[in-house]
């Protein structure tokens, strides 16, 4: 592991995985820059000696602003870790087409957006490091969650192509997918199902199927964001970093059964799945 003093951006640092991993990343030595919309959340940061910013990733002056207030700090970015997002389930029929544009200039566009922002920098530098959240949901596909891989997978596209660009220049990409982890994904993830899918033909299915992911989130069989911590930093650290970090509760069984499974089979055990109701 390269424990070079690296000077990092994470995004999506208010809470879960970004709000772990910049502990753990100022812990290490690296100057880090906490980014998210909410700066109150961001607060205990501070007194670990982190730098915090606001940031919006669908708000291009606000990314840009960002940017340019550590290169002014610090003269330099050698590694960007787009952690932001979020999770917006519902039948592709009755989510909004906002909620749906949304969904995909937080996942993806606001992920590459910071990209072309910082890669004209370690151009210069002659190096450095990016590092996308991807998710399993960019290698598989579960009931009601559309708009959710559309973005996923596209991460995972993106990265792959950023990465065979940014070869010739010293800039390494990796992804981290994260499998089943202990944060509020889950449960934001199933309020937006519900509330999109009330009233609809969808309502029944969906209502059970977001009480089974309320039910699996507030459990304690996921994993914890320092799980994921752990993959974040061998991606910043490692001299030769992988294209793919796998990791969390769930990760490596879900990847492979949807690799090995029939489509319809897939299909009938997720919705097998969704006529499990754990409403208490």
């Amino acid at each position: 592991m390269n424990k070079v003093r690296k000077v990092v951006l994470v995004t999506g640092a208010s809470s879960g995985i970004g709000f772990d991993a910049a502990q753990a990343l100022a812990a290490r030595g690296h100057k880090v820059y906490a980014a998210a919309r909410r700066v109150e959340k961001m607060e205990p940061l501070k007194a670990k000696g982190i730098e915090v910013l606001r940031m919006d990733v669908t708000d291009e002056a606000s990314m840009a602003e960002g940017v340019e207030s550590i290169l002014k700090n610090e003269g330099r970015i050698d590694v960007l870790v787009n952690n932001a997002g979020y999770g917006f389930f519902g039948a592709i029929e009755t989510v909004p087409m906002e909620e749906a544009r949304r969904q995909l200039e937080v996942n993806v566009f606001g992920l590459a957006r910071l990209c072309q922002l910082v890669l004209p920098t370690m151009r210069k530098q002659g190096g450095g490091r990016i590092v996308n959240t991807s998710s399993i949901a960019g290698r598989s596909v579960f009931y009601f969650g559309g708009w959710y891989h559309v973005s996923k997978y596209s991460v995972e596209a993106f990265s792959d192509a950023l990465r065979m660009e940014m070869k010739p220049f010293g800039i390494d990409v990796s992804m981290i997918e994260p499998g089943a982890i202990k944060t509020d994904w889950g449960l934001i993830a199933a309020d937006h199902l519900r509330d999109s899918s009330e009233g609809t033909p969808y309502e029944h299915d969906a209502g059970n199927w977001s009480n089974t992911m309320r039910h699996f989130y507030e459990s304690n069989l996921l994993s914890k964001p320092s799980v994921i911590t752990r993959q974040i930093l061998r991606a910043v650290e490692s001299r030769r970093p992988k294209a793919r970090y796998r990791k969390g509760r769930l990760s490596g069984a879900i990847i492979f059964f949807h690799w090995l499974l029939p489509a319809r089979w897939w299909d009938g055990l997720m919705r097998g799945a969704a006529k499990m109701n754990f409403a208490k």
